[in-house]
């Protein structure tokens, strides 16, 4: 099968598209056709070497953390899903034609949109509904600001805080303004060229900011989430792989209520993205179909 690997540490030329053999499953596992996997910005830190220390692998090492595929195959003991199921979820080397995971680690895709949609949910999803639920907790009639959303985490994090019924105001560049507000927010400011608004009751910082904007954004919110640059007193969390709040996701996505929006491109452009990203020519979700 064709993977996505680094074989080393360094620029986006380390990515190689090898030809490597096909994965059985073993007990308690699924072997998943992969539709789709997504770009996730911190693989770039990854690639390059800065996550040593903090996110250790071993190296040939395949890419890719969000998955969305069919089962072809199951291991012994594995009951719950089988042969033909749509699913979705977080899993080390996702940017491959085929993968195992664990089959508990994972859920049905949602059936309202296409099967390599899903591949956007796992990492973004589920990081912006800790931030929203789980460590901001946010509640109907709060203010919230969303600072960076435009990106893939913040697209999701709008949307799950105006569920929470908050009100929301968001800072995008002007090329993200337009799906920020679609999406709901119900003010977008742009960072580039605005100062970020006071008079918030939550925080969630989803961007780098300034040494400078950090201390008064210290002071804009009782609560401050903080997946990005630190911020005294804020939280700074991992997000962490939750089934079950995976199909909370889904549920939501196939009521019409979340909306799920990404570029697409083919897994042999994934240096490029790379590259891409860390020039900032990025935004939102983006796919690789495989």
């Amino acid at each position: 099968m064709r993977a996505a690997r680094i074989h080393g540490y360094g620029d986006a030329s380390v990515i190689r598209h090898d030809r490597i053999p096909v994965p059985s499953p073993a007990p308690g596992e699924v072997l998943i056709e992969v539709a789709a996997t997504s770009f996730n910005p911190s693989e770039v830190g990854l690639r390059a070497g800065l996550l040593r220390g903090v996110l250790d692998v071993t190296l040939p090492h395949t890419l890719g953390w969000d998955v969305a595929g069919t089962v072809l195959g199951t291991g012994a003991g594995v009951t719950a899903l089988g042969t033909g199921d749509r699913v979705f979820g977080q899993v080390n080397g996702a940017a491959a034609e085929y993968v195992t995971a664990p089959a508990d680690t994972l859920c049905r895709a949602p059936e309202s949109i296409p099967l390599a949609h899903a591949a956007a949910i796992p990492v973004a999803g589920l990081t912006a509904w800790q931030a929203v639920h789980e460590h901001a907790r946010i509640t109907p009639g709060q203010r919230v600001l969303i600072n960076g959303a435009g990106g893939g985490i913040g697209l999701f994090a709008v949307q799950l805080a105006k569920l929470a019924g908050a009100t929301v105001t968001a800072t995008a560049s002007p090329r993200s303004a337009a799906a920020v507000a679609r999406l709901g927010a119900d003010e977008v400011v742009d960072y580039t060229s605005a100062p970020l608004p006071g008079g918030m009751d939550v925080l969630l910082n989803l961007a780098a900011v300034a040494e400078a904007d950090a201390a008064a954004l210290a002071g804009l919110a009782r609560t401050v989430i903080t997946v990005a640059t630190p911020i005294e007193g804020g939280t700074h969390f991992i997000t962490r792989n939750d089934p079950e709040q995976l199909a909370a996701i889904a549920a939501l996505i196939d009521k019409g209520e979340l909306i799920v929006e990404a570029e697409t491109y083919p897994l042999s452009e994934l240096a490029g993205l790379h590259r891409r990203a860390e020039a900032g020519g990025t935004r939102g979700k983006i796919l690789l179909t495989v």
